[in-house]
């Protein structure tokens, strides 16, 4: 037989079992997909806290070991990163951080993504101490009362003297108190005792 008849009949043959053959034209690799970058995991804080003394912070670059870690806030609000050195954290919100790490390592990265989140917070705590369920320091995230921080270390005991709670703060130069009666708050009279505490109040229940 004819070899280009042969070619012919072998190429009809194909065509009328539904075999198609395609030429391969080569292709470039394709790129393994990227990781996401890494989430770090802190507590649960307010969208707007804010970052003070004391306050651990977990700080992550994607992709940028040397610059990542868990920092302290130093006693002047500052923080101490590998080659980013010194920069103000203190008064900013973790995303406002988040946003000037992201400046001050475009030195040293292209297109840096960072997270920033809080670790452990030092800087906003109140304390309760005396004849309560659970004494002892609190985390003040948000705006707080005497009576939720009361409710929050499990209320009173049997035997505690409700109504000659102190409030103790520290200002400037002098050392305030404050009175604060259980029972008289309890049934709405005196509103004006269950006043929002600060950072380092602490309520001694008798």
């Amino acid at each position: 037989m004819n070899p280009s008849r042969s070619r012919a009949w072998l190429f009809a043959a194909m065509l009328a079992c539904g075999v198609v053959v395609h030429a391969q034209s080569p292709t470039a690799p394709k790129p393994e997909p990227q990781p996401p970058p890494p989430v770090a995991t802190g507590v649960d804080v307010p969208e707007h806290y804010i970052i003070g003394p004391g306050d651990v912070l977990g700080i992550v670059f994607w992709r940028e070991k040397e610059l990542s870690g868990d920092v302290a806030v130093l006693p002047d609000g500052r923080i101490t990163l590998p080659l980013i050195n010194e920069m103000a954290a203190a008064g900013l919100t973790p995303e406002q951080l988040r946003a000037a790490l992201i400046e001050a390592a475009r030195q040293f990265v292209t297109d840096p993504t960072a997270t920033v989140v809080v670790r452990q917070v030092n800087s906003r705590r109140v304390f309760v101490t005396g004849m309560v369920a659970k004494p002892g320091q609190y985390p003040l995230y948000q705006t707080m009362t005497v009576l939720q921080l009361i409710a929050t270390a499990g209320g009173l005991l049997e035997y505690a003297k409700g109504d000659e709670v102190v409030i103790i703060r520290r200002e400037p130069g002098q050392i305030v108190s404050f009175s604060f009666k259980y029972k008289e708050v309890m049934r709405g009279k005196n509103l004006h005792q269950n006043i929002d505490l600060k950072p380092g109040d602490t309520v001694v229940v008798p």
